[in-house]
């Protein structure tokens, strides 16, 4: 009787996970030498690299791919070139999809998709055996492959592998020929049961990501080894032990070198007979530590026979003691950020200049700490690490979220009402049941963290081994983290999906409101730290309130520190309709179901550039912090975990409106980490200052490091030193110094002239709508009391609200107006009574509005909000108004330069600043609002070369006010899902927005909502803008 298919396909086949593969084994090369070992130089490796060109053909299912084609014969010259590392879908194969949570195939484990669905890449190429790899065993090295593929040499089958992020070696001595061309196939299957645990949050893409090579060991060989770094209870000395797999006789030989390469401080041999484990136990006194802010390495060369291999290694030990983590003895916080494997037209395929341009990135804003989010990453980045000095968290390939949603959906509609986290309390112990405590599913498991281990175990840089994420709990974890412990007890374990912490070495949580945290840390019992894997989500404006998180940390041991989500948005840089570039998320290949724009929430856009949440991250996490200060004195604490402050160097200067007065150096003293010092400050001639200065001071490097240079600002503050007192609109007004003329000019219209200006006023409308001062055209559209806002992805929650409570389509409606002219001081004033409210409902913000007219104009607003249905937060209370396109500058004293919130504002510094009206607003990858600057004290707009101007400023607000100015209005941006459609809408007028308040961000696109202190309530207010 025929069947089909006639037998399970490894790809769906529980029982098959690897088929004829080496065992795992840490990540090395080999060399013929000792200098070349110590060169580390993969072009002097017994290696032979297979990237590059590969031709490829793409089927829709394994079926359908071509049968044969590993046959040396099979004419594959009409098949399409494709590069390797690639991912396919980026290569004009398939699309990409993206998913946070659920699958893109139905739910049927170990089952994958239909069989018409499972996108099939088959590869090949030609290669000779280099001369070198002569009578040598050859091993080809699969980096990465998604997600699973058989390998053929010379048409015969090698074997079968999956696990996408983790590598694959096989054997293929006796299937090559030396001296001749050899083929090499490789079939790539788009999904395998293995996709259950490969349900990330990020692009699912497909194919050879990472290096492919062959490499040469002799017959005699070390296969494998572990090097692990004891120090003694002072931490002073140490002992080097290093365990060596062999194959064959003969001596191990062990070198190690000091961080020159030249100073060899230890060597050893020890005789080695074939298959056993040669352990190597050597004293070493006071080696030099590693950490991440010292990373002081040495290097090991291990050498048997004619192979020598390299390691670097830092003598370093991590610990849980008393409820703490430590490293060396001390307590550290992880300042750090999740790390997903992006590129913008390569996806996972990441170069290795374009990742280490992501570390330096991540040192010169002071992250100290790594999470392989969500799988282990290139091998490349873990050296990195050891040398710029990474705290590390790696993780194993585990996600299986999906099943949340199966469940979740599936609850009475009395529990769908539930809050996320109540809910989390029902579905995930279900959602366990699928594979996380099915014991069918222990090996697979188990492999991800044998995976994980392996590889990466000889890394100084990584501190804490992580099993996984979101998925769930069960007993599978206890066996991975039994496996783990077995083989390497030096490290701890984490894994957020075990809530109580029954199993691994520490609590984790992600997103947690401040509440939660203080609650743990009060309560605390000693036993287990808490670190918070995801925090801050940084989904497009925000996120806010960053600095409260870092505080607690310090104020509180048992937290220590967390993960910022996340790095790097994922977007793909695709091009539209009309072939204009932009960058790409859920949805935007057509692709079902997806997460929209989820994968956009990064610290840097998808380019990997520095966003306005990275540039605060770094100032919240600054390792330097002002305790308090004056002119003459300031008190800083140190928040290294390691480093004293004799590293950097301290300048001051003070600043104020126009105001810039340099100071002499300081001198940082020995500052201990933890501890707190005065510095005093040497006078500085103050000379001319104006009303409101600032003490500022810079902290930079002294000297060059591996990742920035001498000069690199690490932290800043600046000492308030004098406020403006609070100005009125009695105090503005000036000698008299022509008529104001005020006339009705037509029923609904009043006009108003002075010398130089004349306004026209709209008795219906309530409102300015034209201003001309001399020629120039001032205004495009006058202002008027606004309350909207476009939302951010952090609006989650009150943006819901906002809208069900009619606020985006609230408009001012005129009850009354009256004027009059006051020829004493040269003064007409109109007053409108106006009623901003929404259609629908009944709540409104009932308003008196006082315009007065003279050389310059005085708004004055007081506003009442009442109703039923009021919403319990506004977007933000002020005006908005439009000037003419030939106001193209603006100038400020505030914060600057860039973007700045009422709870995103720290890393923003008083100062004079200039910008062109384009460059105001950061652009960000999903239009929202943006461009914000808070506690401004004036702000001009010019027309170009100055020729005319319009200043505002609040005067009953001497902490300042908020503006923004860009050439679009908040129903722009609302309309816009991407850059290129918010250009389009683009408008010749400068849409100006001058706010009394502005309400905070927060991080509930995934996170908590904006704290109390930050919001904006609907309350009463008063305001007064002069315009000049």
């Amino acid at each position: 009787m025929s069947s089909y298919p006639e037998q399970t396909p490894d790809w769906c086949n529980l029982k098959v996970i690897h088929r004829d593969v080496l065992p795992p084994r840490a990540s090395f090369f080999n060399y013929k030498s000792v200098s070349r070992a110590l060169s580390y130089d993969s072009n002097k490796t017994e290696t032979f690299y297979l990237n590059g060109t590969w031709k490829f053909q793409h089927a829709n299912s394994p079926f359908e791919a071509p049968k044969g084609f590993a046959s040396p014969d099979y004419d594959v010259s009409r098949w399409k070139d494709i590069q390797v590392p690639s991912m396919w879908q980026l290569e004009g194969y398939g699309k990409p999809e993206y998913s946070n949570v659920v699958y893109p195939f139905p739910v049927d484990p170990p089952f994958i998709v239909p069989y018409d669905g499972n996108q099939t890449g088959s590869y090949s190429r030609r290669f000779t055996v280099p001369k070198n790899f002569s009578s040598k065993q050859i091993r080809i090295r699969f980096e990465g492959v998604d997600s699973s593929f058989h390998l053929w040499v010379n048409g015969t089958e090698v074997g079968y592998s999956q696990g996408a992020r983790n590598p694959t070696e096989f054997d293929i001595t006796k299937l090559v020929k030396e001296g001749e061309q050899n083929t090499i196939s490789v079939r790539v299957y788009q999904y395998c049961d293995g996709s259950y645990i490969e349900d990330q949050d990020q692009w699912w893409l497909s194919g050879i990501f990472r290096d492919v090579y062959l490499m040469a060991f002799p017959e005699k060989q070390i296969q494998d080894f572990q090097v692990q770094t004891e120090l003694d209870d002072s931490f002073v000395n140490a002992t080097l032990t290093t365990e060596v797999t062999v194959q064959g006789d003969g001596d191990v030989e062990l070198l190690l070198y000091d961080s020159s390469k030249t100073d060899l401080v230890i060597q050893k041999w020890l005789p080695a007979k074939g298959g056993e484990k040669v352990k190597f136990s050597i004293p070493f006194e006071k080696p030099k530590l590693w950490t991440a802010e010292s990373p002081n390495l040495y290097h090991l060369v291990l050498k048997f026979g004619d192979q020598c291999l390299s390691q670097q290694i830092g003598f370093r030990r991590v610990e849980i003691k008393e409820g703490i983590i430590l490293i060396n003895g001390q307590r550290v916080v992880f300042r750090g950020v999740n790390r997903h494997e992006h590129h913008p037209t390569k996806g996972r395929a990441v170069p290795y200049e374009f990742l280490r341009q992501d570390l330096l990135l991540m040192k010169t804003h002071n992250i100290n700490a790594i999470r392989t989010s969500h799988q282990p990453n290139d091998p490349r980045l873990y050296d990195l690490a050891d040398e710029l000095g990474f705290w590390v968290m790696d993780e194993a390939d585990l996600e299986c979220h999906g099943f949340d949603t199966i469940h979740e959906r599936s609850l009475p509609e009395a529990e769908q009402q539930k809050r996320f986290e109540e809910k989390k309390l029902i579905t995930y112990g279900r959602a366990g049941k699928w594979l996380s405590d099915n014991p069918e599913w222990e090996e697979s498991y188990v492999d991800r963290a044998r995976q994980l281990v392996s590889r990466d175990k000889n890394h100084p840089s990584i501190v804490l081994w992580s099993l996984g994420n979101e998925a769930f709990y069960g007993r599978n974890f206890q066996a991975m983290y039994d496996w783990i412990k077995s083989h390497d007890s030096t490290r701890p374990v984490h894994y957020e999906g075990d809530f109580d912490a029954q199993t691994v070495d520490m609590f984790s949580m992600m997103y947690p409101s401040l509440d939660i945290m203080i609650n743990f840390a009060e309560k605390f019992d000693g036993k287990k730290p808490l670190v918070l894997c995801e925090y801050i989500h940084a989904m497009g404006n925000g996120p806010g309130n960053i600095k409260e998180y870092i505080d607690l940390f310090y104020k509180y041991p048992c937290l220590q520190g967390g993960w910022a989500w996340e790095w790097a948005n994922h977007g793909l840089l695709t091009k539209n309709s009309e072939g204009e570039d932009y960058y790409a998320y859920g949805g935007d290949f057509g692709e079902y179901p997806h997460d929209y724009n989820f994968v956009m929430d990064g610290l840097v856009d998808s380019q990997h550039q520095a966003g306005p949440g990275l540039i605060e991250y770094k100032k919240a996490i600054e390792p330097v912090q002002l305790v308090e200060g004056s002119l003459e004195k300031v008190r800083i604490i140190n928040r290294y975990d390691f480093n004293n402050l004799e590293h950097l160097t301290c300048s001051s200067k003070v600043i104020g409106d126009t105001f810039t007065a340099a100071g002499t150096e300081i001198n940082v003293p020995s500052v201990l980490p933890g501890q707190t010092a005065d510095l005093t400050i040497p006078l500085i001639d103050l000379k001319g200052a104006p009303e409101e200065i600032f003490l500022e001071l810079s902290f930079s490097l002294k000297a060059d490091t591996l990742w920035a240079k001498a000069r690199h600002e690490i932290a800043w503050f600046q000492v308030p030193v004098s406020k403006p007192k609070t100005k009125t609109a009695e105090a503005t007004k000036k000698n008299v110094s022509s008529a104001v003329a005020l006339e009705k000019v037509s029923p609904t219209i009043l006009e108003i002239k002075t010398s130089n200006s004349k306004w026209q006023f709209d008795l219906v409308k309530g409102n300015l709508i034209s201003w001309h001062k001399g020629s120039e055209q001032v205004l495009h559209t006058g202002p008027q009391l606004a309350i909207t806002r476009a939302l951010i992805d952090n609006d989650k929650s009150v943006g819901w609200e906002w809208k069900s409570k009619e606020l985006p389509y609230a408009k001012p409606f005129t009850r009354s107006a009256t004027w009059a002219t006051d020829a004493s001081n040269g003064t007409a004033t109109i007053t409108c009574i106006q009623r901003t409210a929404p259609p629908v409902l009944e709540w409104s913000i009932d308003t008196t509005t006082t315009y007065t007219f003279s050389d310059s104009l005085l708004i004055n607003v007081k506003g009442i909000p009442q109703g039923l249905n009021l919403p319990r937060t506004l977007p933000r209370i002020g005006l908005t108004l439009s000037l003419s396109s030939a106001f193209e500058q603006a100038k400020w004293f505030g914060r600057g330069p860039g973007e700045s919130y009422k709870d995103k504002k720290l890393s923003q510094k008083f100062s004079n600043y200039s910008s062109p009206i384009d460059k105001l607003s950061y652009m960000y990858e999903f239009p929202q609002e943006s461009g914000n600057h808070t506690e401004t004290r004036w702000v001009r707009f010019e027309t170009d070369g100055g020729r005319s101007s319009v200043t505002a400023k609040f005067l009953d607000k001497p902490d300042g006010f908020d503006f923004s100015a860009s050439h679009f209005d908040v129903v722009d941006v609302e309309k816009a899902a991407h850059p290129y459609e918010l250009k389009k809408l683009k408008r010749s007028e400068v849409v100006v927005k001058l706010d009394a308040d502005h309400h905070g961000l927060g991080s509930d696109s995934c996170g908590p909502a904006t704290l109390p202190q930050y919001t904006l309530k609907p309350e009463p207010f008063e305001f007064t803008v002069s315009l000049e």
